[in-house]
């Protein structure tokens, strides 16, 4: 890089985005909460393997979710200028040509996640169709010039040939040294396409496979709702003139509904476009998706206790609906799992988990000791292991050992039972344990679920389903536990199948196959509270009066095995010993993190200041107002003091004393001006930044005096 200037001046060099260096992780701060370097260091290791492997196959997810929407959108780009790449002369083609190709792609309202979603699309788009990609953003196109340079800087960025980067003879044109202009535009597809299409054998790209000769130039507008009407109209009144010489096609990026098309373009524009819609699948299908791959599976050893998981799931629905953000949540969890717990060490695959056992350090052992879990199983035990536990470390490893295999086999069968729980659950009426499987999860996490009303509500319901509802049910059972990873379930899927032998045997009267039947079309019939209630009362006396059939008493047989399966393996997590080395249950610090409320930090950092800078002079006792604090802080808590109205001299003398206070009072005369100068630049400057952050405002009424914005403290 040359220096040359005719005068003397600071060179900057900025470094190539994919030629800076990413700072090296450490384990400091791991090592800032236990002195234990080593086991710090294993700590810091095991976390970042762990959201490694998480990360990985969130990605995985995302991209098995998209697939089917990418295929879509790949087959109609292959087929929206055919005409094009035939040089075809017929009249219906070159009728339907002056229409520009357009994909309405309804994304829907969780605009954190679209970036992602538009970055792996054009990802997918470089590989199978073109080169040529460009991704406008509104707040970057605020007239049709802007569009222009924006569209004109990208595509000019794009290379036909990886190796022709390398070539002498390659010329990248700047977008400054031309016009930006449609017109340009065609001269320079004219230019890189004859370019592709002259190259000798030996030269051609690889991905000629792949591209055509002269693909298409593809658009896509991130966030369609927020462009102006003008921008859209006139670029596509632009385009749609020169179609025959470029081919172009058009992506809407949508979050509301595909009418805002027709709302942001008059008919005579919007007629221009040859829209197909495509719609990508539910967030909430997809959050479904993450919590069954992340948290309902034994791959991964790390947990979500309830309350941490409803609060993740609670931003998910009632503010961005962004999976992106849910896993960001996630993640932060492990770090602060590991962070926050010692005994987190062990919180990895079983078999590393029983090799860190024989390792652990005494202090280690103490830890464990002191789980709330762990005393709870000690009280439990004869005086003589009790003793054994708290005084022996090797015989507590031994122990840890087999909890440790306790706590997997756990998880290992409570997927397989929560499971099974959820397909008998999740059709009946009113969903009275939710319809979907996370909000089971959460249910069997908080309590014991065979304890609440609305479990009692679903086994009623589930001794009232018809005979081809609950076969269905049972085969699906079946299959979750014969693909289990759990051992303790070939005796159940025996169970299971016998109750499928006997249904199929099972030859019922035509009186009491249409007892059963009326009596499931008059519940579904009857689906608010009371009148349920009272079908299920009527029930239960017409039951004892009457003999039940074989039919009834296989179905109660089968919910009342069920039912057992329930009481037996979905046991809440915290029951469980040691499960604090898993789970992560500090749902008060992901709050705080993920809710946080600005005013009361705001408020709390003006307010006491040594609660963020930890400086020991800024201890204050009580109300006292220290004058080693921020000159805004001082501003602040004597504005606290004041009125609707604050006047800005009597402002200005409170502050210059508390600031003076450490001076005493026999400070030099000689230079009392410019003590008082410095003091009232200080103050303006205090009261500047007030006002900028929203507490105060000038008043009209009093041209000395500033209006108090804020009440109560904060």
């Amino acid at each position: 890089m040359s220096t040359c200037s005719v005068s003397k001046g600071c060179f900057v060099f900025k470094p190539s985005p994919k030629k800076r260096r990413v700072s090296q992780k450490t384990a400091n701060d791991f090592r800032e909460k236990n002195n234990d370097s080593e086991d710090s260091e294993v700590r810091f290791v095991t976390c970042q393997s762990l959201w490694n492997q998480i990360k990985s196959e969130t990605e995985q997810i995302q991209e098995d979710l998209n697939k089917q929407l990418f295929d879509n959108l790949v087959s109609f780009l292959r087929q929206s200028h055919s005409e094009f790449q035939e040089k075809t002369t017929e009249w219906t083609c070159r009728m339907k040509s002056r229409e520009i190709p357009t994909a309405a792609l309804v994304l829907g309202v969780n605009v954190t996640d679209h970036d992602l979603t538009f970055r792996s699309l054009s990802e997918v788009l470089q590989n199978n169709i073109t080169p040529y990609i460009a991704l406008l953003e509104a707040k970057d196109c605020p007239g049709i010039k802007n569009l222009m340079q924006k569209l004109m800087g990208q595509l000019m960025n794009c290379y036909v040939d990886v190796d022709s980067l390398e070539d002498e003879d390659y010329v990248h044109v700047s977008q400054n040294r031309i016009r930006c202009s449609m017109t340009s535009l065609i001269n320079w597809y004219e230019s890189v396409t004859e370019k592709t299409d002259s190259e000798t054998p030996s030269k051609k790209r690889t991905s000629s496979s792949r591209h055509w000769q002269s693909p298409p130039v593809v658009v896509i507008f991130k966030d369609m709702e927020s462009f102006t009407t003008k921008v859209l109209q006139d670029f596509i009144v632009i385009s749609s003139q020169h179609i025959r010489e470029l081919p172009l096609v058009l992506i809407f990026g949508i979050a509301t509904s595909p009418m805002i098309i027709h709302s942001l373009l008059p008919h005579s524009v919007s007629s221009l476009l040859c829209i197909e819609l495509f719609q990508s699948l539910s967030c909430k299908e997809h959050l479904s998706t993450i919590i069954d791959k992340l948290l309902l599976t034994t791959q991964f050893p790390f947990k979500l206790g309830e309350k941490v998981l409803q609060v993740l799931i609670n931003i998910f629905l009632y503010h961005d609906f962004s999976v992106q953000n849910f896993i960001k949540g996630f993640q932060l969890c492990i770090v602060e799992h590991f962070y926050s717990q010692p005994l987190s060490v062990l919180c990895c695959q079983l078999v590393d988990a029983k090799k860190r056992v024989n390792y652990l350090s005494h202090d280690q052992c103490e830890n464990i000791r002191r789980l709330p879990s762990f005393r709870r199983y000690v009280e439990g035990q004869v005086s003589e292991k009790q003793i054994a536990l708290l005084t022996s470390d090797s015989f507590l490893k031994e122990v840890t050992l087999k909890l440790l295999e306790d706590l997997h086999v756990y998880h290992e069968n409570y997927v397989s039972v929560l499971r099974c729980l959820h397909v008998f659950t999740s059709s009946l009426p009113k969903y009275p344990l939710g319809k979907q499987i996370r909000e089971l999860h959460c249910a069997c996490l908080e309590n014991q679920v065979w304890e609440t009303e609305e479990y009692e509500s679903s086994l009623q319901l589930a001794r009232m389903l018809n005979k081809s509802d609950l076969v269905t049910m049972l085969q699906q059972c079946v299959e979750i536990f014969v693909s289990s990873s759990g051992k303790e379930f070939d005796k159940t899927v025996e169970k299971l199948k016998d109750f499928l032998t006997q249904f199929q045997k099972l030859e019922e009267a035509f009186q009491e196959r249409d007892v059963s039947v009326s009596s499931q079309k008059e519940l579904q019939k009857k689906t608010d509270l009371y009148h349920l209630q009272k079908t299920l009362l009527e029930l239960k006396e017409s039951r004892r009066s009457k003999r039940l059939t074989k039919f009834e008493m296989l179905r109660f047989e089968v919910v009342d095995y069920i039912d057992s399966l329930v009481r037996n393996y979905l046991v809440p997590a915290d029951h469980k010993t040691l499960h604090e080395i898993v789970y992560f249950n500090t749902a008060s610090v992901l709050r705080g993190h993920l809710n946080a409320a600005p005013r009361i930090a705001l408020h709390t950092a003006l307010n006491n200041p040594y609660c963020y800078l930890k400086n020991q002079a800024l201890k204050s006792d009580g109300g006292s107002i220290s004058n080693k604090a921020p000159d805004i802080c001082i501003v602040y808590k004597l504005h606290l003091e004041c009125g609707r109205l604050i006047n800005l001299v009597d402002w200005l003398e409170a502050f210059s004393t508390v600031v003076t206070a450490a001076e005493g009072p026999n400070a030099g005369a000689a230079s009392s001006d410019q003590v008082d100068d410095i003091i009232h630049a200080r103050f303006i400057r205090a009261v500047s930044e007030l006002e900028l952050l929203g507490f105060i405002k000038p008043s009209k009424q009093k041209t000395d005096h500033v209006a108090r914005l804020t009440w109560g403290g904060c």
